[in-house]
Order: C-alpha cells, then structure tokens, then sequence
C-alpha cells in the first residue's frame, strides 16, 4: 500500500479540524505547522488501520452482494431430472 496523501486543500481543511479539536477539547492552540506535522504521523503511523478495516468492510459487502447474487441465478434455473 501506497502512503496516504493529501491534497493542499484537503490538508488544510483536515489540520483544521484538528486545530479546532485542541483549542475545544484541550483548550491548546494548534498552529499550522504542528497540526501537519500531527497529521502526518496519524496518517502514518494510524491510517493504515482505518483504511484496512474500510477494506474489510467492503470484502464484506461484496460477499454478501455475491452471495445475492449466486442465489438470484439459482432462483432463475428451470427444474430438470436433477432439481425438482
């Protein structure tokens, strides 16, 4: 896997939240500098976990649509000597 990256203006807008994150929850000002930096190291060392359980959610979700699936052509076979 590739490392996760931000465009400017997703990043501005990420360090942001964090930003208004520390000034209401820890009442400590955040610049700009320190909240990529933050950033950057959520993104490395936390975002693969969050992006690996997004991907098991979506196995998930495609096993269930081809199990939908499988079971929409079972239902669309015509009865034969073998299936009554």
């Amino acid at each position: 896997m590739s490392a996760i990256r931000f465009d400017a203006e997703e990043k501005a807008l990420l360090v942001g939240k964090l930003q208004a994150y520390f000034e209401r929850e820890l009442g400590q000002p955040l610049g700009r500098f320190d909240g990529e930096f933050l950033l950057d190291f959520v993104s490395e060392q936390i975002g693969a976990h969050y992006y690996n359980r997004g991907v098991r959610d979506a196995q998930a979700l495609l096993a269930a649509k081809f199990d939908d699936i499988a079971d929409a052509c079972y239902q669309l076979e015509r009865p034969t000597e073998l299936r009554r």
